[in-house]
């Protein structure tokens, strides 16, 4: 280790036995003692939540001009996405760039029908450096996701490999998965890399610890991730950081795929009103870490978290979602000091024009512009072509659009009409006798808006679902649905301040009043009219994703009686060929009493 820092510091960080190597053999004990060499400057460009948002994803982000204008600016698409991380490596002689998790899954179907490996190539030819692995790298299971980073086509899904490039390469920057342990006490991926920048007596090292929540099998189907550990976060990065001080690191970057929720804009730089579960962990991180670039939240935020603990002045930041904002962090650099001086900021990827169901939203001059990526641009439109065949597939109509917006009850018109397909794909006596339907609102990725005609094709579908899971029945006591609906305010990261609602089927309904003390906050549930009875049995259909426990449900684990039905995308499109301009269903399931 070549920074030295305040015994006083280390002291109160409980890290004085570190004190001594922080000197090498025949450096003078004093810094001021030293030959003094400039600060090595260095970016790290940052982002998170990519999800395979190869083509714009048809959202904005609101900027704030300095007259107080709120402007919605298109951003994300992997072309234009290129182009601000070159025009940002432009401006720094050193940089890295880093993602922060969920790279891949839950992507839309030009990707996820490859498997990825389109968003692998772009991401190729884009320079990232380092990805951590987030919760999705591991829909796929282990196999997948290693063959992803090593290249090959061996056969690990229902879906064949290699469809497109028949010489799929794997990825040529770093997965990194620190506190992912497999069954011989090893991380399945490397958990950690270092690189130098400057030269000679200059030089200084940086360090990238990459991993995944804790809480990942938790959010992933269980055959994603059997046999793996995913160990705590704080806990993995303290063991590191001595080690990473032996072999030279004068600057220690996180990148975890956990997050925090903001009330803040994307570039407003302040901890104020942050909070969630990565926040427990910062607050037992190593004082060594300077950097911690997280996600999962797909919230944006730069937080000093000195302003928080003193004693831990690293930034904390945040790059939103999908390619839609980039994180450009500045980070001085002494090659005894360590880091002695470090600043971000949030910035749009503005990319192209689009219309949806809340109008036209075109390019600005409030923000800087990007030209698309020429071969980014290219091999996009190769899988483009490749995937339209099945995405523009007509499946039927619907007789408006199925927005995934919020009524004041919480509901979702797209969720509940989810439900509603998988309730029609599980009901019958021979399909699993489903009385209820639950759909998990973070599910839901994309508004379904129909042609002028009504027309709705596979591609839409596949947007709204694009996780592939297999619907689930099981028998629950009336109890238990109680239950289940209290945790959607009071399990994990489910809570008053951040509820995580169930979307119901048609037939089921209920109120919630959060002023009330939890397990009494449920009442008036009905199943067509009648009041839920505790001991009765109710047969309930969810996703895979659900039924193992995800978002926190866990009562979903207790079930009994399970069978397995269709993929959820499928049953979508089967409820919609079936009812020709079906009116998706208004949000009048669940009542909000606190709100009435």
């Amino acid at each position: 280790m070549r920074r030295m820092a305040l015994p006083l510091l280390l002291v109160a960080s409980g890290l004085a036995g570190c004190a001594q190597s922080a000197i090498p053999e025949g450096m003078p004990a004093s810094a001021d003692a030293l030959p003094q060499s400039p600060p090595v400057e260095v970016a790290l460009i940052a982002f998170n939540d990519f999800h395979g948002n190869l083509q714009p994803p048809r959202r904005t982000v609101t900027h704030a001009t300095a007259t107080g204008e709120a402007v919605p600016v298109p951003a994300g698409g992997a072309a234009y996405f290129a182009s601000a991380i070159a025009a940002a490596r432009a401006r720094y002689p050193n940089s890295l760039v880093v993602s922060a998790g969920d790279l891949i899954g839950a992507s839309p179907l030009m990707s996820s029908l490859f498997l990825d490996e389109p968003t692998i190539h772009a991401m190729n030819l884009i320079g990232l450096d380092f990805n951590a692995v987030g919760n999705h790298e591991f829909d796929r299971g282990r196999e997948e996701l290693l063959r992803l980073d090593r290249g090959g086509c061996e056969q690990h899904t229902p879906r064949e490999p290699c469809a497109v490039d028949a010489d799929f390469r794997g990825a040529e920057f770093g997965f990194l998965a620190a506190n992912v342990i497999t069954e011989n006490g090893e991380t399945l991926l490397p958990p950690y890399a270092i690189r130098s920048f400057g030269s000679g007596p200059a030089a200084v090292q940086v360090a990238v610890i990459g991993m995944t929540l804790e809480g990942t099998p938790s959010v992933v189907t269980p055959d994603g991730v059997a046999g793996l550990a995913f160990r705590d976060e704080a806990d993995t990065v303290n063991a590191l950081v001595p080690r990473l001080r032996d072999e030279g690191a004068d600057a220690i970057v996180v990148l975890v795929h956990e997050g925090l929720t903001s009330p803040n804009a994307y570039d407003e730089k302040t901890c104020d009103g942050l909070s969630g579960d990565l926040m427990p962990v910062l607050e037992r991180l190593s004082p060594d870490v300077d950097v911690v670039i997280s996600g999962h939240t797909h919230n944006a935020y730069i937080c000093d978290f000195a302003e928080l603990d003193p004693q831990r002045p690293f930034l904390v930041t945040s790059g939103g979602q999908y390619g839609t904002l980039l994180t450009e962090i500045e980070l001085s650099v002494d090659p005894v000091r360590g880091v002695v001086t470090r600043s971000a900021r949030n910035h749009i990827v503005q990319s192209e024009g689009f219309a949806n169901s809340g109008g036209a939203v075109e390019p600005t001059d409030a923000v800087p512009r990007y030209a698309a990526d020429p071969r980014v641009a290219a091999l996009v439109e190769r899988y483009r072509a490749a995937a339209e065949p099945r995405a523009a597939r007509v499946i039927g109509s619907l007789g408006g659009p199925a927005p995934t917006s919020r009524t004041r009850s919480g509901e979702q018109v797209l969720g509940n009409l989810i439900a509603d397909a998988q309730l029609a794909a599980t009901s019958g006596p021979e399909r699993g006798g489903a009385q209820i339907a639950f759909m998990n609102s973070g599910g839901v990725r994309a508004e379904i808006v129909p042609a002028d005609d009504g027309a709705v094709s596979y591609g839409q579908l596949f947007a709204a679902q694009p996780f592939g899971n297999t619907l689930v029945v099981k028998s629950f006591t009336g109890r238990q649905i109680l239950q289940l609906l209290e945790q959607q305010f009071a399990s994990g990261s489910n809570s008053v301040e951040q509820p995580n609602l169930l979307l119901p089927s048609k037939g089921f309904s209920y109120g919630y009043d959060l002023r009330r003390p939890a397990g009494l906050r449920i009442i008036d549930a009905r199943l067509d009219g009648e009041a839920l009875q505790e001991t009765k049995l109710y047969r309930v259909t969810t996703n895979s994703f659900l039924a193992s426990g995800g978002d926190n449900f866990t009562i979903l684990r207790e079930g009994v009686d399970q069978l397995g039905g269709p993929q959820d995308v499928d049953a979508l499109e089967a409820y919609i060929l079936a009812n020709p301009g079906l009116i998706p269903p208004s949000g009048n399931r669940i009542r909000n009493l606190a709100a009435d």
